[in-house]
């Protein structure tokens, strides 16, 4: 994918119209063109960013474990399944545990990859006790193993649609992972209720979640 599906590199923001959201939630800017949907989607990264991590640790926690068990719920039965989760980072729900679980259970998981910057991730196989490296954001990543390809991706969200279209950090790494994929695995978007907006804007390189679980396992 060419590397103006990407949202970073713009330091300015919206005009203030674009702020009209936080008074009211269904409030729709009317943007025509991209380079504003970049400037509205950072500014609604930074502002749902800011709110996740208003929330206190131990509840954050506690919508984790509903999310777990929601996944659970979704999923079924997990065993000989490959599972693509993520490490948590700037507030985002923490699955280690039911990584963990999962293990346990007989299914397998992985971890994503940055490889370079406009490149497809890729995934390697992790489970507890693998050793682990500094990546991208020094978000820890497997240090070593072959490329696998998950039957099922768990994506974390910054914001999610009610078509389920995700906001996510900007980089356009998720889109251009699925695209490239040899098979469609199940896609996941997890979250928290607070994460819910009324639209991303989204574009013709954008890729819908397959399902949405937060902590009211609503998908």
């Amino acid at each position: 994918m060419p590397s103006d599906h990407d949202d970073e590199g713009l330091a300015q923001y919206s005009s203030p119209p674009c702020f009209m959201h936080e008074l009211d939630p269904e409030f729709r800017v009317p943007l025509s063109d991209w380079s504003e949907v970049k400037r509205w989607r950072k500014a609604e990264r930074e502002r749902l960013i800011a709110a996740r991590l208003a929330v206190a640790a131990d509840a954050r926690a506690a919508m984790s474990q509903r999310i777990a068990e929601g996944l659970d719920t979704l999923i079924g039965d997990i065993d000989g399944r490959m599972v693509s989760l993520y490490w948590p980072f700037r507030g985002e729900p923490d699955l280690r545990p039911w990584m963990a679980s999962i293990n346990a259970r007989g299914g397998r998981t992985a971890l994503p990859v940055v490889i370079d910057k406009g490149q497809p991730l890729v995934f390697r196989g992790y489970a507890q006790g693998d050793r682990l490296e500094k990546g991208v954001w020094n978000i820890p990543i497997p240090a070593e193993g072959d490329p696998v390809l998950p039957d099922i991706v768990i994506s974390p969200i910054v914001g999610i649609d009610p078509q389920h279209y995700r906001l996510g950090y900007g980089g356009g790494f998720f889109d251009r992972t699925l695209a490239a994929m040899p098979f469609k695995p199940l896609v996941i978007g997890v979250g928290y209720e607070l994460q819910r907006i009324a639209t991303i804007y989204p574009q013709p390189h954008d890729i819908p979640m397959d399902r949405v679980v937060t902590e009211a396992f609503k998908s």
